[in-house]
């Protein structure tokens, strides 16, 4: 990283990993950025206090840390984290006041991609115990053939008048396709964005 344009920091912007919402800007000098990797939680240098904090360690809402990027000219950072809560001193959930999409999310579904972020680490990690392992093991044939199965199921259960059911079908349903669109390399924000191109 180019930390001499400003004089020894960077900015470093951060953004939330499941929602992509921004949370808020800080710097870094070396050292910050040093411990952010080494601790997983996000450091940065106070320009006020003239020393490293640790963001979250008085209030404990840390910041831990799901990936950090480099932007083309190394002197900027994209820093995707967790927030442990609230991120701004006042209380809301960002410096921006701007209001998380989990917020705006009362039904959850922005669940969806955090469930499919689950379902990607199950296909890299592969642990031995997991249902969703023994589905990638099987292959791309068996997967489509789950949803295909799922998918009647579910026409099945329409016709009758038992909610539950209709809706446990409908889930499973859901997370057969989430592993399947996992399995071929795609995300579910493709198949929204193809809707949303429909839509306009």
């Amino acid at each position: 990283m180019d930390f001499e344009k400003l004089n020894g920091l960077i900015p470093a912007i951060i953004q939330d990993a499941n929602t992509d919402t921004v949370l808020m800007l800080g710097f870094m000098n070396s050292e910050a950025l040093d411990r952010t990797r080494e601790e997983g939680k996000v450091t940065f240098f106070s320009r006020t206090k003239n020393s490293l904090w640790t963001k979250g360690e008085e209030s404990g809402n840390f910041l831990h840390v799901v990936e950090i990027l480099e932007d083309c000219d190394k002197d900027t950072l994209l820093i995707k984290a967790n927030p442990a809560g609230p991120v701004c001193h006042t209380g809301s959930e960002t410096c921006f006041n701007e209001k998380n999409i989990a917020s705006l999310d009362p039904e959850g579904i922005s669940f969806i991609a955090q469930l499919q972020q689950l379902i990607n680490k199950r296909k890299i990690e592969m642990p031995e115990d997991s249902y969703t392992t023994s589905l990638f093991n099987a292959g791309i044939n068996k997967i489509a053939q789950k949803v295909g199965e799922e998918a009647v199921e579910l026409v099945i259960e329409a016709k009758d008048n038992n909610d539950e059911l209709f809706l446990n079908e409908a889930a499973d349903l859901l997370y057969h396709l989430l592993v399947l669109l996992t399995a071929k390399g795609k995300d579910i924000k493709e198949v929204v964005a193809v809707l949303e191109q429909r839509h306009k």
